[in-house]
Formats: C-alpha cells, sequence, structure tokens
C-alpha cells in the first residue's frame, strides 16, 4: 500500500512498501526509450493526462531508496487541488503496482537459483499496469506483427494526432480518450501507418471503452480463460492480444504471452543450453516451474534486455 502527505500546493509524497525502484519499474511500463506518453527524464517519471476538459502534467521522482522508499510528486500544469492530487495518486497506485504485495513473489523466487540472480538483481522492480484496459488494448493493437520499436512509434503518432501539440507546456503526449479516436477519419488512422484491419480494430475497441464495456474493475474478479474468451470477440484481438492485455493491463501475474517474439526470445537467451526452438506450448513447458509467476520472468526479460541497452543500471 502507500501513504500519502500533502506538502505545498501542487506536491505530493507517496512511500510505497520495500522494495521499490521507480526507475525499473517506470522502464518496464514504457519499454522503449522513443516511448513519448511515458517518459524517464532526469530521475523522473513525466505523464500527461487527459483530466476532464483540460490537461495534467505529471513529474514523480524517488527521494530515498531501495528499502526505505519514498516518492515525491508534482502536478506542474493544469489542477493541482486536493481533488486532483487524490486522483494521481489513484492512478500511480494502479499504474506503478504500489497497491500490490509482491512477498510470494520474493519467497517463491528465493527458492529457485535462477529466479533469485532475477530477484536481487532487479529488487524493487515492481509490475507496471497500463493505465486502464482500453490503454492495454490500443496498446496491443498498435504492436500487434511489428517489433516493439514500430509499434510505440505508431503509438506516439497516434496519440499526436488526437491529442495534437500541447505548445511544448507538456512534456509527454496524453493518451487519446476513446471518443477523441473515434473522432479521427480512418484514412487518417491509416496514414500514421495502421493497417486496414488495425484501424477496425482500434475503433472497435474505442466503441467498447465508450460504452463503458472496458472498465477494468469490473474483469477484475473474471478468471482468466473467461477474460481470454471475452477480449477475442472484440475485431483483431487474438491470443497474443489477449494475453498481453491480461498480464499488462489487469496485472495477472501467471500469464507469459507464449507467442510474444521478444518475450520467446529472451527466455531462449536467458535459459541457454536448456532451451530449444519453441512455440507456444514449448514456451509454457519451460515456464511450468515457475507457472505462478510466469508473467514476472516475462518482465525480467524485458528488464534484461534494457540493461544491455544501457538504460537502467
Amino acid at each position: 500500500m502507500y501513504a500519502l502527505f500533502r506538502l505545498i500546493v501542487g506536491y505530493f509524497s507517496l512511500h510505497p512498501s520495500p522494495p521499490f525502484r521507480l526507475d525499473l519499474t517506470v522502464w518496464g511500463l514504457r519499454r522503449q526509450a522513443h516511448n513519448a506518453m511515458d517518459v524517464w527524464e532526469q530521475d523522473a517519471y513525466l505523464r500527461t493526462w487527459n483530466y476532464g476538459e483540460t490537461r495534467l502534467a505529471l513529474r514523480l521522482w524517488q527521494t530515498r531508496g531501495v528499502e526505505e522508499p519514498m516518492l515525491e510528486g508534482e502536478i506542474y500544469a493544469g489542477p493541482d487541488d486536493d481533488r486532483a492530487i487524490a486522483w494521481v495518486c489513484e492512478r500511480l497506485q494502479w499504474i506503478l503496482g504500489l497497491d500490490r504485495d509482491l512477498t510470494p513473489w520474493y519467497v517463491f523466487a528465493a527458492e529457485d537459483p535462477r529466479l533469485a540472480s532475477l530477484r536481487e538483481r532487479y529488487r524493487g522492480f515492481r509490475p507496471p499496469r497500463f493505465d486502464s484496459l482500453y490503454e492495454g488494448l490500443i496498446n496491443a493493437v498498435a504492436c500487434q506483427q511489428v517489433s516493439l520499436q514500430v509499434g510505440i512509434l505508431l503509438l506516439n503518432r497516434l496519440c499526436r494526432a488526437c491529442e495534437g501539440d500541447s505548445g511544448g507546456l507538456h512534456q509527454t503526449l496524453p493518451f487519446p480518450t476513446p471518443q477523441r479516436l473515434l473522432e479521427q477519419e480512418p484514412e487518417l488512422l491509416r496514414s500514421l501507418g495502421f493497417s486496414r484491419q488495425k484501424v477496425r480494430s482500434l475503433r472497435a475497441v474505442a466503441e467498447a471503452a465508450r460504452a463503458g464495456d472496458l472498465d477494468e474493475r469490473a474483469w477484475q474478479g473474471m478468471p482468466a480463460e473467461a477474460i481470454r474468451e471475452r477480449l477475442t470477440q472484440i475485431p483483431g484481438i487474438g491470443r497474443w492480444s489477449a494475453e498481453y492485455v491480461l498480464l499488462r493491463a489487469l496485472g495477472r501475474l501467471d500469464i507469459f504471452p507464449g507467442d510474444d517474439v521478444g518475450g520467446r526470445k529472451g527466455l531462449l537467451r536467458w535459459l541457454g543450453a536448456e532451451a530449444r526452438a519453441v512455440g507456444y506450448e514449448d514456451t509454457l513447458a519451460h515456464l511450468k516451474a515457475w507457472a505462478p509467476f510466469a508473467g514476472m520472468v516475462y518482465f525480467f526479460m524485458l528488464l534484461r534486455r534494457l540493461e544491455e541497452a544501457g538504460y537502467i543500471a
């Protein structure tokens, strides 16, 4: 859980349960350095939201270490009253996983030499979640059948097309509301690099969100298989997209998206000589011993890649 204390107008502090590292958690959320929606700059997390009829821009940083963590934040643009502060803290609690108790994971990983090394290397990482089920599905559609680098580029273009130029006031791009996405002409979305099928899927997701069918709170208690079945009824949402959303939007840590090419490659490299050529079922078989926390393995494969690229220490 977290504690909230007001400092001065627009400022607040959060006290996550230890251990916690903001940098690892934010990089797990953003995935690529050119992500303009969730930004890590000068040791701070930056994000802008659509908030009512205006925008709200956040800067958040860590002022105490992993074992006694403290986060400080400011709303540097937009409303900064108590209601706005409480709303931001609620969003951060969800996105950064501040509401999660990972004690079972740390106990589980300590008993396995492979997991124990990852646990210590990335101690303080908290598995992040997309801001909403809607945002998770839009991310999934953008990243289907393209590299992650291209997928994030498409998302940046989508946000910029829907939300326009903020004139430099905000350092990040707000994620488009369902209504703003639906206001865009299909041909404009095509010009951003989305295929006709992806445009159809984007609009179907936005329609479902606008109709109130994607409130993540209503999905939280559902079994994973029921969620898969329901999500795959949305045009363009297949097995990979459904599992990606289960892990990254709904926080199901027992889910490793078995069709994820990047995750699969990372897993093979990590397993080394023990690994063989894998398909979906082979991937799940490799993860069987770690099934309750297969999703944590997925995140750690991402962190290993980011570390190798020099983005995290």
